[in-house]
């Protein structure tokens, strides 16, 4: 026992002196949280409900996440027909066998975008509205935030049978 006293303080000197050696430090850990957007897209085929020779009809559901600065911020939803209806024969975009013939959208948006106002006729030569967003918006994935193109394609008797696909093509953007 008289020895186990004796090299008590020498190991309690040592775990002193290990314990003391080392030497905290701190470092900083930093993020810069930019502006940023993205965009998922479910498409519904354009069908006839009602009469006949009534408007082709459909939706397009855009399901977004958005963040703007907080300070100037602003992001968009577009969206530019790159591919016209094929084959021929059947609606145009750019050149319809009848005047007046029209690719025709509303748009209904959930908060923090406001939807396009009134009814927008889609383009091949230029991007339309769909949604804008002011500053500091935030979109949330859960629930998921949203924007839906209800589509209107005119039924024109002149167009002929068959099937008929053009491509939207939605673009977003955050500043």
């Amino acid at each position: 026992m008289k020895h186990l006293f004796k090299t008590l303080p020498l190991l309690a000197l040592i775990l002193l002196f290990t314990a003391s050696v080392g030497a905290a430090q701190t470092t900083n850990v930093t993020v810069t949280v930019g502006a940023e957007a993205s965009l998922s897209l479910t498409a519904t085929p354009l069908t006839i409900s009602g009469a006949a020779f009534s408007a082709y009809t459909g939706a397009t559901t855009a399901t977004y996440l958005i963040r703007t600065t907080k300070v100037g911020g602003t992001g968009t939803i577009n969206l530019k027909v790159t591919t016209d209806f094929g084959p021929t024969g059947g609606p145009s975009v750019l050149t319809p066998p009848t005047a007046g013939d029209a690719l025709t959208y509303t748009c209904t948006a959930a908060a923090p975008a406001t939807g396009c106002t009134g009814t927008q006729t889609a383009l091949t030569t230029a991007t339309t509205p769909v949604a804008t967003f002011g500053t500091d918006a935030h979109a949330l994935s859960s629930p998921a935030s949203t924007v839906l193109t209800n589509w209107s394609l005119t039924n024109d008797p002149k167009y002929q049978t068959g099937a008929y696909t053009a491509v939207a093509t939605y673009t977003i953007s955050a500043t």
